[in-house]
């Protein structure tokens, strides 16, 4: 048997950043993963690039998180946007910052994120347990055991779960995290799929791969409107992109059923501006082909779709009617999918829903309910919109449930 200050299970963003602080304090300090190598889904975040925090305020952060956002409130002021971007630079990362105040390091590889945190945990004398499964947890007389797959059994005074929730199972997700958390009596908000696809009725084959700029994505549900302005992209069977992706973290509770997604391909200008631009270049072009006008409009692989969905026969332009005209504009302006379902929760960039945060102290990331037991990361039900603050609630969490831990 052997016995640390501390023990963390889970080898990804918060579980690196948490063992490192409690290391750092003097513990000392074991992490257990059952991967192969640490942080395996934070190789891939940022399709390899991995995208950091966002330069931006806390504030600014506290907006952008979808679920429980107070909560956070003393995680991100402890270990603000600012502070990991100090941490990863004074460790020897170098960072940048793009559009959208998304942080990435320099290099664009999340391998030296990694690389970064490893040598952290390496100067902190941080003990790794790879390929280890957790057989059982148990608190006795005030200390916890763990006995592992290779009988191995270990003892800690503090334990910290920062297991992950369920997106992308190939990285090793899966709902240990939950089981355990409520095995010591706490609430499980029913994980979600977040940051994910948007699964449509309509047949929308022909657009696979095809992107959308500017425009503005409303989903219409349960008599409430959610709406996002930016890029968008087609699937063969569903709507993702930064504006869908968003959008689907804020629909999630819903009951999708009857819901619709509308696009408006030309949200600068309004339905009167855009109904003076068709009459006026109509008389302009009216020898083409209305096909060949509505490329000037849309991207050319989205105009068969358009004049098929609104019934629109190609002709010349001249011999479009009036009422035609009418509807052309108020498909520009409005769009409409029925949709279906959000995908998969393996497939969601995060998981939403997880350990109810009304159970845990938001200001240690301790347990209400058992002392000396911490959660940090996406274990937490908390979960944010893209551009580094999913990422961000990870560092904050851990650094906070690693700087809180008594040995």
């Amino acid at each position: 048997m052997e016995k640390f200050d501390v023990i963390v299970i889970g080898g990804g963003a918060s579980g690196m950043m948490a063992s490192i602080f409690a290391a750092r304090n003097g513990n000392s300090t074991l992490i257990i993963d059952h991967n192969e190598k640490l942080g395996k889904k934070l190789f891939i975040t940022g399709k390899g690039r991995c995208n950091l925090t966002n330069n931006s305020s806390v504030e600014t952060h506290l907006n952008n998180i979808v679920t429980n956002s107070k909560f956070m409130y003393s995680a991100l002021n402890a270990f603000s946007p600012q502070d990991t971007i100090e941490f990863f630079e004074s460790n020897g990362l170098k960072t940048k910052t793009e559009r959208g105040n998304r942080v990435f390091p320099a290099s664009d590889k999340s391998s030296d994120v990694i690389k970064t945190l490893k040598r952290c945990m390496d100067n902190y004398g941080v003990n790794i347990a790879l390929n280890t499964d957790i057989v059982k947890v148990k608190k006795q007389n005030d200390e916890f055991n763990i006995l592992c797959n290779n009988s191995i059994e270990y003892t800690c005074n503090s334990l910290i779960i920062a297991s992950g929730g369920l997106s992308y199972s190939g990285t090793g997700a899966s709902k240990f995290g939950y089981d355990l958390a409520r095995q010591f009596g706490h609430k499980i908000i029913e994980p979600r799929p977040a940051l994910c696809p948007i699964k449509l009725k309509d047949d929308i084959s022909s657009l696979n791969g095809l992107s959308l700029k500017n425009v503005n994505l409303t989903i219409s549900v349960n008599g409430k409107k959610f709406s996002e302005f930016g890029e968008m992209m087609f699937t063969y069977e569903s709507l993702t992109g930064p504006i869908a992706l968003s959008l689907s973290s804020k629909i999630n509770n819903f009951d999708l059923s009857s819901s619709t997604a509308s696009i408006d391909l030309k949200p600068a200008l309004s339905v009167a501006q855009l109904e003076q631009k068709l009459m006026r270049e109509f008389k302009e072009f009216n020898k083409k082909e209305i096909k060949t006008y509505l490329q000037s409009l849309l991207p050319m692989r989205f105009v068969p779709y358009f004049m098929q969905k609104i019934c629109l026969q190609n002709k010349k332009v001249a011999d479009v009617t009036k009422e035609e005209r009418t509807k052309i504009v108020s498909c520009l302006k409005k769009f409409d999918f029925n949709i279906k379902s959000l995908d998969n929760i393996e497939v969601g960039i995060v998981t939403s829903g997880g350990v109810d945060v009304l159970e845990v102290n938001s200001k240690t990331c301790e347990s209400k309910l058992v002392k000396n037991l911490y959660f940090a990361g996406e274990l937490l039900d908390v979960d944010a919109l893209t551009g580094g603050f999913n990422l961000q609630i990870a560092w904050s969490t851990g650094y906070l449930a690693g700087s809180s831990v008594k040995g």
